[in-house]
């Protein structure tokens, strides 16, 4: 429940300045539950209450949310999804806020969820190059070549994926940093070139880390974080 003066909701919502909310109320424009307000005292519930200047419903502007998790395994990366839980699951907080992009219920990781409808956008569609960065264990060997040919992209679903930057950690382990986000793509390549996924894990995504965050774990983003991402807007 966030309570404040009537002018100060106005001015917080991007209506107008608390002076010219002020006039407003004083020259009997703003109701509030449908009941005319021309006390400039009044204080409103910004939550609950409905608060209308001349007839136009005016929405409390909600602060931005920036959140990493590290999605554990079973966990479905939705805001609904019948009988499966889902990520949201494992975050409570007061404000609405969704999961960018997808991570496959069998994978782990690195997961965005936030309210910035731009920032969503931005890091979810193809088009942007933002980076996404994997830890990929293998259940058999892959070979030099074979990861070569993911690095140059694959013919897969009817059009090629675009080239990926590959390092090997073992003969069983790799990592693997890819600028698009097709359907369960990673697992599909690995099984083009003859072996399946083990293991797949996120580690970052754009400039934001995993780091120690332990499984099922949630953070607020650091402001240095923040500020960084946001440059993509």
């Amino acid at each position: 429940m966030t309570i404040m003066r009537l002018q100060k909701f106005l001015s917080r919502a991007g209506f107008c300045s608390r002076r010219k909310g002020e006039e407003y109320i004083s020259g009997g424009l703003v109701r509030v539950n449908d009941k005319v307000i021309t006390e400039l005292g009044t204080k409103v519930d910004s939550e609950k209450d409905q608060i209308k200047v001349d007839g136009k419903l005016i929405e409390a502007k909600q602060d931005s949310v920036y959140i990493a998790l590290n999605k554990p395994l079973g966990y479905v990366s939705s805001c609904d999804q019948a009988d499966d839980k889902i990520v949201l699951d494992l975050i409570d907080i007061p404000e609405r806020i969704y999961p960018v992009g997808r991570l496959d219920k069998d994978s782990t990781g690195l997961l965005i969820l936030t309210n910035d409808g731009r920032l969503h956008h931005k890091l979810s569609h193809p088009s942007f190059d933002h980076e996404k960065e994997y830890e990929v264990v293998v259940k058999k060997p892959v070979s030099d070549s074979a990861l070569q040919k993911m690095e140059k992209g694959m013919s897969m679903m009817g059009t090629k994926t675009r080239p990926a930057e590959i390092k090997r950690i073992s003969r069983t382990r790799f990592r693997i940093v890819l600028k698009e986000g097709k359907n369960r793509q990673i697992r599909r390549m690995i099984r083009k070139v003859g072996s399946q996924v083990a293991g797949l894990k996120r580690i970052r995504v754009a400039n934001i880390k995993l780091g120690i965050l332990a499984q099922g774990s949630w953070r607020y983003l650091a402001e240095k974080e923040k500020k960084e991402l946001l440059k993509i807007l």
